[in-house]
């Protein structure tokens, strides 16, 4: 299977990969897509999401092996940059952990390695629950929010969420909160930044305190004010923050260091 993405910007240029987070798709980045014209941004979906919703069933390592062979593809040669959120995040972590030499940069936000296997259990018994409340706008308006989903982009962010499937929500909650730091992590080159959010839980905290331990060409900063969902929620401040990093290895002063 082809995983079906997007191309903006200058096919010239550095290639930058956006990777969205679960329950959403391609479309979480637009407003990084309108700020990196100068890049050559590719946008893929996911499987079982956006345009790839009903081809190929979701599973970290099955999307990273797409996506590494995506960027083999389109690369030519030219400098990589991955920048994932949540889901995303987890499936960078999967290719630089199968590809060490895959990338020059990796933005890696709100990236949970820490197993919740108590929580796993009842996925399926919760979901069965929950789902029916999927397809409620007033259900659907509170996990907008909690993601920073603008008002510009709630039909599209609602429509994907009547659209998916029973079985596939089970598997993304699985491989996600299943989701450890691979051995090989440690092999990866490149640069990387990690990233969280102040108002995360501490699970989201901890867990980027890990990643940062477990490769020494890693660096960590905690962003104030904000939750799980900065690229919507701080899309100036996340657009300057990323650009100035890739540019300069520099950060934002508001920035704190993970320690």
């Amino acid at each position: 299977m082809v995983l079906k993405y997007q191309e903006y910007g200058d096919k010239n240029a550095s290639l930058i990969l956006f990777l969205h987070g679960g329950g959403v798709s391609g479309w979480m980045w637009d407003k990084q897509i309108q700020s990196f014209t100068h890049y050559h941004c590719i946008v893929p979906d996911l499987p079982e999401h956006g345009l790839n919703n009903d081809e190929m069933n979701f599973s970290i390592t099955g999307s990273a092996e797409e996506l590494i062979k995506l960027i083999e593809e389109k690369a030519g040669g030219r400098k990589v940059i991955l920048i994932g959120f949540s889901l995303g995040s987890q499936v960078i972590i999967q290719m630089l952990s199968m590809k060490p030499d895959l990338i020059d940069f990796a933005i890696i936000n709100s990236a949970l390695v820490r197993p919740m296997q108590y929580s796993k259990r009842f996925i399926r018994i919760s979901t069965k629950l929950s789902f029916p409340l999927i397809k409620k706008r007033w259900f659907a308006k509170l996990q907008a929010k909690t993601l920073y989903v603008s008002d510009d982009y709630f039909e599209q962010y609602y429509k994907e969420s009547c659209q998916i499937k029973h079985d596939t929500l089970v598997r993304v909650l699985e491989e996600n909160m299943s989701f450890e730091i691979p051995k090989d992590f440690q092999k990866a080159n490149g640069k990387i930044l990690v990233t969280v959010g102040a108002r995360e839980k501490a699970v989201m905290k901890q867990s980027a305190k890990d990643i940062v331990e477990k490769n020494a060409n890693c660096s960590g900063v905690m962003i104030p004010k904000i939750g799980h969902g900065v690229s919507m929620g701080m899309p100036d401040f996340f657009n300057h923050m990323v650009e100035k990093w890739i540019r300069d290895g520099d950060l934002p002063k508001e920035c704190k260091a993970i320690s």
